[in-house]
């Protein structure tokens, strides 16, 4: 998947700033937006609904570490900026 465009996605979690690399891809007839968070890919598509759902691969080494209230988080940011 070749990126469409790279951005840095800025989020608030617990009471901290962070700044995430993320890119836009296509795959197939639809987008994804994929944050580097540490180290692990968080896919970020939307739903039939219009609202994103997060995606993170189970086979990646360093997926059992991403915090779920974090991905949540930055599902909401991208939800406030492209909602």
């Amino acid at each position: 998947m070749e990126p469409l465009q790279s951005f840095d996605l800025p989020v608030t979690y617990k009471g901290k700033e962070y700044s995430f690399p993320a890119s836009l891809v296509q795959r197939g007839y639809a987008h994804r937006i994929e944050v580097d968070v540490d180290g692990t890919p968080v896919y970020f598509e939307w739903d039939e609904e219009r609202k994103f759902r997060a995606l993170i691969d189970p086979d990646a080494e360093s997926s059992s570490t991403v915090d779920p209230g974090l991905v949540q988080a930055l599902m909401q940011t991208l939800e406030a900026l492209l909602g």
